[in-house]
Parts: structure tokens; sequence; C-alpha cells
């Protein structure tokens, strides 16, 4: 069994890398860690007005944005480093990327290094899923998904997994984007419709999920695509600028966010006036308030990622793979002897 609390041994921080990230998933599989991380997630919004929050710090730029998402509470501290570059894929490159750290309140010592990209992926299905336990309409089946970029396949399978959607009607204006997704799904009990438009993909789906990656004002729904009773998944804002609603379609719906300073930055509602009616979904989560109360609503969670999601993720991770006697460590802390004497040690 690894232990980390010794003086020595905590110069050594536990590393998880893509390919361990990547054997974890292929060892436990991606539904039960989907269960997983919802698991983690609900505990930690239940615990909601313990954390120090704030809304990220982006540094943008004209072709994309860096961001550093931090969070704590009086046990553990987390930040992740995650990028969002649009053009990247014309280049061979991902358009993010992401890797976080963990660390213990108590000393100030980081108890975990890990990669966020596929992290991230499954915690923002985890997310999603998890918010359409609350709001989704009971007996959901069929789920649109428009944008079927790097979060599609994630976003169907914890759906499926998680809500019980059995078909998914994908749209993407890269038709390239459509056939990858298709043919990564083929191992699930999913069954696949590709559509020429997004509102051919929106017929007759109870859920819809947005996730587009360009990084502009769009209007990818608007409200005369949108019946009532249907629940939107809105995952694709992520900047100022950044949108994929139509004002007229939120103003028409119940809206639910993570954390509302940020969202009115990033998310759908950065188009409405700041006294729009909005509701956190920890208090949903906690009982405090309600979620869906009526087959007939119209529900848009408009979800731009938080801080406490990944610090979920991270604990997550950290819990599974600590007493692992083959993790991964980085000689990454200055250890002397004497702890006030660091010139020694370079000399």
């Amino acid at each position: 069994m690894m232990t980390i609390n010794t003086n020595s041994e905590l110069s050594q921080v536990p590393f998880v890398g893509v390919n361990q990230m990547v054997n974890l998933v292929n060892t436990l599989g991606i539904k039960p860690l989907l269960s997983g991380l919802i698991d983690y997630l609900e505990q930690d919004f239940k615990q909601w007005q313990g954390f120090d929050k704030s809304p990220r710090y982006a540094a943008h730029s004209p072709e994309g944005v860096i961001e550093l998402m931090p969070t704590g509470n009086h046990d553990k501290f987390s930040f992740k480093y995650v990028n969002g570059h649009p053009k990247n894929t014309k280049q061979g490159l991902q358009t993010v990327t992401a890797f976080g750290v963990l660390s213990d309140v108590d000393t100030g010592y980081p108890l975990l290094i890990s990669e966020m990209t596929l992290l991230t992926a499954l915690r923002t299905a985890a997310t999603s899923a998890m918010m359409a336990k609350y709001l989704a309409p009971k007996g959901a089946s069929t789920m649109a998904m428009i944008g079927c970029g790097a979060q599609s396949e994630f976003q169907a399978i914890a759906f499926n997994h998680i809500i019980g959607i059995d078909t998914v009607r994908l749209y993407d204006v890269e038709p390239e984007a459509i056939t990858k997704c298709q043919q990564n799904l083929k191992l699930y009990d999913i069954r696949v419709i590709a559509c020429e438009s997004a509102q051919q993909a929106v017929t007759g789906a109870d859920i819809i999920t947005t996730c587009t990656a360009d990084k502009k004002n769009a209007t990818i729904l608007t409200s005369d695509m949108v019946k009532d009773a249907v629940y939107i998944n809105a995952i694709g804002g992520d900047c100022p600028g950044k949108t994929e609603l139509e004002d007229k379609l939120l103003m028409r719906a119940n809206v639910f966010v993570e954390y509302e300073p940020q969202t009115r930055i990033e998310g759908d509602i950065q188009q409405l006036n700041s006294d729009s009616p909005i509701t956190e979904m920890h208090q949903v989560i906690t009982g405090e308030k309600q979620g869906r109360t009526s087959q007939d609503e119209l529900i848009i969670f408009d979800g731009v990622g938080f801080a406490v999601e990944d610090y979920s993720a991270l604990r997550f991770i950290y819990d599974l793979v600590k007493e692992n006697n083959d993790i991964q460590t980085l000689d990454l802390l200055a250890n002397p002897q004497d702890p006030r004497n660091l010139f020694g040690i370079t000399v």
C-alpha cells in the first residue's frame, strides 16, 4: 500500500498521466467511472457553501483562451489549467487540453497531479448527466446532440447510462465529425441517427445537448425550433461572446446554472439582464429548491464548467489511485533534511 504521509515521501508527488488515465478507463469501464464521478459531484455540491468560489481566471486571445480554475475548502484545494482553442484541430492539435493539482490544505503540499484532458471530458459528461437527473423529463428516451466533437461520445454514454436515453440524433457542421461519433458509439447499446440539420436533429428529442466549439456569438437553437417539455443541456458556452441559444429561448425557459457569477460572464445567460431569474444547481441537489416540477416545463441547464467539478474529479481519482503501488510519482518538491536549510541542498 502506498503511503504519502512521511517527510521523505512527500517530496514524491503521485502523478496520473494519460496512459494511466486510459488504463483506468479500460480497466474500470466508462460507465462505472461516470457513476463514481457523479457520487463525488453530488457529495461536493451538497457541501457547496464550504467552498471558496470565484469566476475562473481567463487569458483571452483572438484564437482562444487559457484558464485557471481554483477552488478549495477546509480539507483540500485544487486547480485546473485548461485551454480552449477551436482552430487547433486544423493543425492536428486538440481544442481543449488540461491538467490539474489536488493539495492538502493543512500542509499546502500537493497530493496529486493529473492529466485532465480525458478527465475533464468524463467529469463534464458526469456533470451533465447528474443535472439531468433533476431536470430532464421522466421517461426521456431520445437526445439530440448538436456538435460531435471530443465531448459527444462521453455525453451520449452518460445519458444512456444514467438517464436511460436509447437514441441519439447527431448533427455537426462537419460531416466527418458525425461519422466519427457514429463509429465510436457502435460498441454501445445506443441507436444513432445522423441528421442533416440542427432542426432535423431536435425533431422528436426529449433532451437536446449543444456542445459546439466555435468561439463566437452563435445561435445554434432558436426558440421556434424547441417545443415545451424539453430539457436543453447547453454546455458549449465557456467564454464571453460565445453563445449557442437564442435569447428568446432562454426567456421562455426555467434556467439552471452551476455558479451564477461565472455563468453571467461566460454562459448563454450573458445575453440576459443581470436580474433575470436563474437557479444554482446546488440548491436543487440539497433540496432547497425544486428542479423539474412539471413534464410540460422547458428547462435549460446553462453549463460552463466550474472548479468544484474539477475538485470532485481530482478527489475521485486520488481516492482510486492512492493505494496503488504502481502509481507514478514526480520528484517535484525540495526535501532538505533540515526544512529550515533549503540552501543546504545546493552545496
